[in-house]
């Protein structure tokens, strides 16, 4: 078996237009990881989250994604944007978003072939939308968009899973759901999510990276309202779940 981590940074460091939003960053994520990436607005989480995915190289420094330079692994990797841009009178239906997951494992001319639409067809079963394959992408809630968007990610059959805000303008009902949900995908899949909500956060993942500039790794145990306040600069709620990282250290749920 292979132990090597599926993320590796080493002292990498990225600029725009010299100046650096992210300084002496390193860390590593290894297999089946639920991993969150929290810190305030232009602290560099998105940034981040760019650089793993290949869309944008360190200033200085390594990382590498499945022992290989970012890009070069892309059919392991899925992605699920914070926001779909799209034509509302476009028509495309929920199934033909969930096969543009498939573009680069099948050929570039003709259709899909039947195995494409199996993968997509069981990613929708996965986020419990297969119903609505052939409903119009636009007329879905808010909710449903991004499920839509993770079964996307879903049929190209990643082993690694990014996230940007997942649970970005949802309601408390709907975010519980998702909840769920990405609990579910935890059992097969290595997380990654960048996130605003400590809450949210505390109850699904074992470790966060806390990014403002420099990076500082924590198990999910160790968040406390002083660090949070540290890392955001104002009062963070946080509410701490330790049941979820089993070989932290115990403490009482607190506020902060």
């Amino acid at each position: 078996m292979n132990h090597d981590p599926i993320v590796a940074a080493s002292d990498v460091w990225f600029a725009y237009d010299g100046q650096p939003v992210l300084r002496e960053v390193s860390f590593t994520i290894r297999a089946g990881e639920r991993v969150c990436v929290v810190g305030p607005n232009g602290g560099g989480k998105t940034t981040l989250l760019k650089l793993m995915l290949g869309l944008l190289e360190p200033t200085r420094g390594e990382l590498r994604i499945f022992g290989e330079p970012p890009g070069r692994q892309q059919r392991r990797v899925g992605y699920t944007p914070q926001h779909s841009q799209f034509d509302a009178a476009f028509p495309v239906s929920v199934l033909d978003v969930v096969l543009m997951g498939r573009l680069g494992r099948t050929p570039m001319v003709g259709p899909y072939r039947r195995a494409d639409r199996a993968a997509a067809a069981d990613a929708l079963a996965e986020v419990g939308l297969a119903d609505l394959r052939r409903r119009p992408f636009s007329a879905l809630s808010g909710g449903q968009r991004q499920r839509v968007l993770i079964a996307r990610a879903l049929a190209s059959e990643p082993e690694l899973l990014l996230l940007d805000e997942p649970t970005a303008n949802l309601d408390v009902g709907v975010e519980q759901e998702f909840g769920d949900l990405l609990a579910d995908l935890s059992e097969r899949l290595t997380l990654v999510l960048v996130s605003h909500d400590i809450g949210f956060v505390a109850e699904l993942v074992d470790k966060v990276v806390c990014v403002r500039g420099t990076v500082a790794i924590h198990a999910t145990a160790e968040l406390t309202g002083e660090l949070m306040r540290d890392l955001y600069g104002h009062d963070v709620r946080l509410v701490r779940h330790d049941h979820n990282c089993l070989d932290c250290p115990r403490g009482e749920d607190r506020d902060g």
